[in-house]
């Protein structure tokens, strides 16, 4: 069968991305994330092969169509799914889960999804949470992601991959290019988007994702920027990416 697969600036220093000595481990074990098993439509594979940079990122995966509509979300981690966050407030003097608006973490599959909630964001919340089905723990290794669309697919239909991990400045992406923006405080380098499209009149054994751009730095729009020179340690959150697609 062929596969088409506000802190201080100390504390933002010391959760920067880590050189590849300390998150070697993080890289060489994979964790598998299973989404949305009672879908009827073809099975998405996406093995994420952590880079140097690997450390803790957020991420989701979902499916557009040809012209670039949003089709399908098939995964988010639960903290992007309920809105509710483990490092949530700090507001008793240590960090507790609680609920935490955070626009910058992944806007562009955000503003795709197009659900508004109450406070205008579009990132979920309580109320207009993502499905149990579509979510789970966040990977914090390598990882491969196995996910059912709900139903068919078109014959010709993208996969998406946003993720931004947080305190990743860079010579460009300082902590003052934006004074008072406390959503880029917590992002620094913003998002990062890789794509493939999928034709499935012509399965190949495996797409590897190629960026294709970033994200707003704060989550004010959905725009994306395909601009990538600005970018360093984000680019090397990941290794490869590489998707394939099954019928069963």
């Amino acid at each position: 069968m062929k596969y088409i697969i506000i802190i201080s600036a100390l504390i933002i220093t010391a959760c920067s991305s880590k050189p590849s000595s300390s998150n070697l481990a993080q890289r060489q074990k994979f964790a598998d994330v299973v989404t949305n098993s009672s879908g009827a439509g073809p099975v998405v594979e996406l093995k994420f092969y952590g880079g140097a940079s690997l450390y803790y990122p957020l991420m989701a995966v979902w499916l557009e169509d040809e012209e670039g509509k949003y089709l399908q979300t098939l995964f988010v981690p639960r903290s992007v799914a309920t809105g509710v966050f483990r490092y949530g407030s700090n507001a008793s003097g240590k960090w507790t889960e609680a609920p935490k608006r955070a626009p910058q973490t992944l806007p562009y599959w955000s503003h795709k999804r197009g659900v508004k909630a109450s406070d205008g964001l579009y990132m979920p919340d309580a109320d207009n949470p993502v499905p149990d089905a579509y979510s789970g723990a966040t990977p914090t290794t390598s990882f491969t992601l196995t996910a059912r669309a709900d139903g068919a697919l078109p014959a010709k239909f993208r996969v998406l991959f946003e993720i931004n991990q947080n305190w990743d400045w860079n010579g460009y992406w300082t902590n003052d290019k934006y004074p008072g923006d406390v959503n880029y405080m917590s992002s620094a380098q913003p998002a990062l988007v890789y794509e493939t499209t999928v034709d499935s009149r012509d399965l190949q054994d495996g797409y590897i994702m190629k960026a294709a751009g970033h994200s707003h730095p704060s989550g004010q729009t959905g725009e994306l920027f395909t601009d990538l020179s600005t970018l360093t340690t984000a680019l090397q959150i990941a290794d490869s990416i590489v998707v394939r697609v099954r019928n069963q």
